[in-house]
């Protein structure tokens, strides 16, 4: 079964960005799940499950990113991914 596609904005908030190490959990998260997941920072998508393809984004604090999901699980993506930066990947107390 297909839910469809959602969409959520997020902002990164930890203070260097999203490097390796966030870009690594972030990449982790999204593999539990089946969705496809996209990426999205001014106009420029790659795909979410990739850590090479996340750095390429160069996402610094502050930076907004538009997350696509597109699958059964795609919510339940979204909403582990968005309080994982919320969280600031768990870098800062």
């Amino acid at each position: 079964m297909n839910n469809g596609q959602h969409t959520r904005t997020v902002v990164i908030k930890n203070e260097f960005g999203m490097h390796i190490r966030p870009a690594s959990v972030f990449v982790k998260v999204a593999s539990r799940y089946e969705s496809d997941l996209t990426v999205e920072k001014d106009g420029n998508e790659v795909p979410g499950k990739s850590i090479f393809a996340l750095m390429t984004l160069e996402a610094a604090c502050g930076t907004k990113l538009n997350l696509t999901a597109d699958g059964a699980d795609a919510k339940t993506m979204l909403d582990h991914l968005e309080a994982l930066v919320e969280r600031k990947f768990a870098e800062e107390g």
